[in-house]
């Protein structure tokens, strides 16, 4: 008989097309509800704030008889009525605040980026929560830094030192104790406007010399971490120094594009590694795959019905959705032998996308 699954956070279309796959019966809590998860779920509801998540949980396994729960961003540290396939409440607070997760790296001797104390310039500043990048900025003075705290109503916040170099990041399983790498991922920024570090896509595999030793590296961050299940680390590539940024105690964005390289199954990955079972077994790079999230230009709606892109998109909005300037809209898939060949298949979509989109 198949288990009941709950797909919980902010974003769950990648996790619950994953455990469809996996053969789960599938129910989401999401905060989209895009057309394309109705397609992998039994039911979804959506919510509005944050602060809903759990009692929604409750009541959603209370009316399905809910087996298990699976949570994505905005919902690793709900409490649930039944089994929760993650880390620990404890362990993924650490590591949702950035600053503890910073001081986790120095005590563990990984190189990160120096934080800054007082009225050095340039600055990169970073809120000591959330996820997305969208709010980090470098700023060059006083002045700068107290328009960007204003911006975002004095949350707590942090200052590193500014590295130039490529962002990258790997998708690791992990039993608590010791973790295998799946892949590594080029990260793909928005790259402009506010908004620049903002987080829009990814390209698997990434191709760089140091690509081994960034994934030894980040099997090391994680089992040292305790954190279980899909784990993933950001890092930061200049030339041959290896910068960590972040621990992502969650399943990732990148899981698309990582299920496509490796054929892998991340939701089935994940869960056997709560049974005690992490495989050795090497992934083979298949092909290359890309996502990329196209963003709103300005104010628009979406008139079209864009599902009959599908497979080459994803989190597809239903017609008549607004969207504000800058809120993501759907994300372009694409995979080819090479990477250039992904992306050039990539840029074919988001050309025929962009002429309903606006």
């Amino acid at each position: 008989m198949k288990q009941n699954l709950l797909v919980a956070g902010f974003s769950t279309r990648h996790v619950a097309c994953s455990a469809f796959k996996a053969g789960y019966n599938v129910y989401a809590l999401d905060n989209f509800c895009d057309q394309d998860l109705y397609w992998y779920t039994k039911e979804c509801f959506r919510f509005d704030s944050l602060d809903e998540i759990e009692d929604r949980i409750q009541d959603i396994c209370a009316r399905f008889s809910i087996d298990a729960v699976l949570v994505t961003s905005g919902a690793e540290s709900a409490k649930t009525p039944v089994p929760l396939y993650s880390t620990d409440i404890k362990t993924v607070s650490r590591f949702l605040d950035k600053v503890k997760t910073d001081q986790f790296f120095e005590e563990i001797g990984v190189k990160k980026p120096a934080i800054i104390q007082g009225n050095e310039y340039p600055a990169f500043l970073k809120p000591c929560s959330g996820s997305g990048g969208w709010r980090n900025r470098v700023v060059s003075s006083a002045k700068e830094e107290e328009e960007w705290r204003i911006l975002f109503d004095n949350q707590p916040y942090f200052k590193q030192q500014v590295i130039v170099g490529t962002p990258a990041s790997v998708s690791c399983i992990s039993d608590g104790k010791r973790a295998v790498a799946l892949s590594s991922n080029e990260q793909v920024l928005r790259g402009e406007g506010e908004c620049e570090y903002g987080y829009s896509g990814s390209i698997t595999p990434f191709c760089h010399p140091e690509e081994e030793r960034l994934k030894s590296l980040a099997e090391y961050i994680v089992a040292r971490s305790g954190c279980m299940g899909a784990v993933g680390v950001d890092f930061l590539i200049n030339y041959d120094n290896i910068y960590a940024i972040e621990i992502n105690p969650r399943f990732q964005a990148t899981l698309d594009t990582v299920e496509a390289v490796t054929g892998a199954n991340l939701v089935n990955l994940h869960i056997n590694a709560f049974l005690g079972e992490i495989s050795n077994q090497s992934f083979l790079k298949r092909c290359y795959a890309v996502r990329r999230i196209l963003f709103a230009e300005r104010d628009v709606i979406i008139k079209e019905d864009l599902k009959n892109f599908a497979p080459q998109v994803a989190d597809i909005p239903w017609p008549g959705t607004y969207f504000e300037e800058g809120n993501a809209i759907i994300s372009i898939l694409a995979q080819g032998k090479t990477r250039d060949e992904a992306l050039a298949s990539l840029d074919t979509t988001i050309s025929k996308i962009q002429q309903y989109i606006g």
